[in-house]
């Protein structure tokens, strides 16, 4: 939160912002659960229409909205998701053995969201400082 004021932004939306994407902005989660499904899926050697895979994507961009910051919280939605489209859970259990890694990977994926969508919020309400960024960007490659 401290690099994102040090860009430019105002800590009032900072503060709102990045609390309210933890909750509600998880583009990581979400890419991976509907990744993940379709996997499940493939691996399982069930071929799922456009139709259920849409609406497979439709309901985990609704149930990954406020997954705890635990780990592997994830897999719960993910396990509901399989056994709610009638999918095997055993291939869901195989991501398992991977989940750490792709932990991270949402973590990251979360993190640079959060960033992006405090910075088009801040650039929306005319209160991003241009200026600052320039500074710190430069001061960076120095």
């Amino acid at each position: 939160m401290e690099r994102i004021e040090a860009l430019g932004v105002p800590r009032r939306i900072v503060a709102f912002v990045m609390p309210t994407g933890y909750s509600f902005n998880l583009d990581g989660s979400t890419l991976y659960l509907s990744v993940a499904s379709i996997f499940v899926a493939q691996a399982s050697g069930i071929s799922l229409s456009l139709g259920q895979q849409l609406l497979m994507m439709l309901t985990l961009m609704l149930t990954s909205k406020g997954v705890a910051g635990v780990p592997r919280a994830s897999l719960v939605i993910l396990m509901g998701t399989v056994a709610s489209f009638n999918l095997p859970i055993g291939a869901a259990i195989a991501l398992i053995g991977v989940d750490v890694l792709m932990d991270m990977a949402r973590t990251t994926v979360n993190l640079i969201g959060n960033c992006l969508a405090t910075v088009v919020m801040a650039r929306w309400e005319g209160d991003f400082d241009d200026a600052r960024a320039v500074v710190t960007k430069t001061a960076e490659a120095a």
